[in-house]
């Protein structure tokens, strides 16, 4: 009995309603992790390779498709072509692009079916770098100077590279066009791929005699120093571009841009979550409890709060407008939150102790004290009196 065949729209782990894209996007992942060549010896590899590409065969060409739909697996019994494995044309356009794009990928390879970037411009690659700034800097914005390395066109060549009187040359592997193009004989026919050159690196030229000051690179290292605008609200780990101060284009191309990651230093006193600043501060049990004003740290400066009476512990209170500007906007910021805590006084003179217990005698006997506690905290000492249990913490 024939193994029952699986839905092609299972096999390739896409909804039905996938457009080509989608399909063909989920074929070459599939495609790449059960290739023959890398599964050498792999039955079940293989397996899946030709069941996903049976799958993709059908729902790739429009018709198939439409018939797929309509009547399933019946509708290919017997048709020879999409029904059996071997009826695949693994070196049509289709997929011969998938299939170049995999080779390229596994083995080195270039831009699928000649549609590499060759020795036209590029742009040039990125610059990382960093800059530390402290807290407040981040909050309100910073001008920051910084030293780096960056490339300049040599003047000798004028970006050439060849020594001065000579030019480049056409390179005679590539033809000036930057790729070169090789076949391969796989498991599933000839395929055709393309590479950059190896010998003009993509420029479509060579360089008989190098230029003595850039060494035929084109181009010189210099030091130089770059201003840095941090704006208000920046946040640690966020990034700076600065455009075209990055490395130098090829073959005409635009510079690329220099990335400045900006490192914010702790602080002691603040926390930030987002456009909110978070901090704690203490206040004495007097204020706490007959009320009266505070004086509280913001990145504004100092504020004086107004503690109301009978203010608990771990109260927290909203200063709002005080905290970090917002990147999109500088003029609406977050708001700054704080936790009020009593603070309880380690060190106390005869006078105030005696203060203290006073204060407690008039509160009465509403607050948790030893002289409350029940007899069944009591044990019966040796003389037959009651004594009570003494805790040590």
């Amino acid at each position: 009995m024939a193994e029952q065949k699986r839905d092609y729209y299972e096999v390739l782990g896409v909804e039905k309603s996938a457009d080509d894209a989608a399909i063909k996007k989920a074929y070459r992942v599939l495609a790449k992790k059960y290739h023959p060549d890398m599964n050498p010896g792999d039955a079940e590899a293989e397996k899946k390779f030709k069941e996903a590409s049976e799958a993709y065969a059908v729902l790739s060409d429009p018709e198939k498709r439409r018939q797929y739909d309509q009547y399933g697996h019946a509708a290919f019994d017997g048709a020879g072509g999409a029904g059996g494995f071997g009826g695949f044309d693994f070196n049509s356009a289709d997929f011969g692009d998938i299939f170049g794009d995999i080779f390229g990928d596994l083995f080195g390879g270039g831009s699928r079916r000649g549609g590499g970037r060759g020795n036209g411009p590029m742009k040039g690659a990125n610059i990382r770098t960093s800059v530390r700034i402290s807290f407040e800097e981040a909050v309100f914005g910073v001008e920051k100077e910084i030293e780096l390395t960056l490339k300049d066109e040599c003047t000798s060549c004028h970006g050439t590279g060849a020594k001065p009187g000579t030019s480049p040359e056409t390179c005679g592997k590539c033809g000036g066009k930057g790729q070169v193009v090789f076949t391969s004989q796989s498991f599933f026919g000839t395929v055709r791929n393309v590479q950059t050159c190896p010998d003009c690196h993509g420029t479509g030229k060579v360089i008989k005699d190098k230029c003595p000051d850039c060494r035929g690179t084109g181009y010189i290292a210099n030091k130089k120093k770059i201003q840095v605008s941090i704006p208000a609200g920046i946040d640690n780990g966020q990034c700076v571009r600065i455009r075209d101060k990055g490395e130098p284009g090829s073959n005409g191309g635009p510079r690329g841009d220099l990335l400045v990651e900006v490192v914010v230093g702790r602080h002691p006193i603040f926390q930030r979550q987002d456009e909110n600043i978070y901090s704690t501060v203490p206040m004495s049990f007097a204020i706490a409890a007959l009320g009266g004003e505070i004086v509280i740290d913001t990145v504004d400066g100092r504020v004086i709060y107004d503690v109301k009476a009978g203010t608990q512990t771990d109260t927290k209170v909203r200063l709002k407008g005080k905290g970090v500007p917002s990147l999109r906007n500088k003029d609406v910021r977050g708001d700054h939150y704080v936790t009020l805590v009593v603070q309880v006084p380690d060190k106390l003179s005869h006078e105030a102790k005696d203060l203290l217990k006073q204060f407690d005698e008039c509160t009465g006997d509403s607050l948790n004290a030893a002289k409350n506690i029940t007899s069944d905290a009591s044990e019966e000492p040796s003389g037959g009196g009651k004594k009570k249990k003494k805790f040590k913490f």
